[in-house]
């Protein structure tokens, strides 16, 4: 059974995150995208290739170049997970904030 990488654990590493930057702006090969790295051009296509099976990118290629582009909509998938959590934390500390003024109030 092949293990399907998720999203989450692709966007966990730094150069995985630092790729998905440079692509959000433009479309690059594998070898312009290792340019921006000083890690081998090996160990940046593995991280690519982590990056398309997450289908956090896609290839396309034309001629013998393959060019790579960021996927917005599985950007969005997480985007609003995060927006899920940021709701969660803002009413804990919202609820943390009225306790703590409660306490203030009946310590005067």
């Amino acid at each position: 059974m092949k293990l399907r990488r998720d999203i989450y654990q692709a966007i966990a590493d730094p150069t995985r995150r630092s790729i998905l930057a440079l692509l959000a702006s433009q479309t690059m090969t594998a070898g312009a995208i290792a340019n921006n790295f000083d890690a081998s051009r090996p160990t940046i296509s593995k991280h690519i290739q982590i990056l398309n099976e997450c289908e956090l990118i896609e290839s396309n290629k034309k001629g013998r170049e393959i060019y790579y582009q960021i996927k917005i909509e599985k950007i969005n998938e997480i985007d609003i997970w995060v927006n899920q959590l940021r709701g969660r934390w803002e009413d804990r500390f919202s609820n943390l904030d009225n306790y703590l003024n409660k306490i203030q109030k009946e310590g005067k």
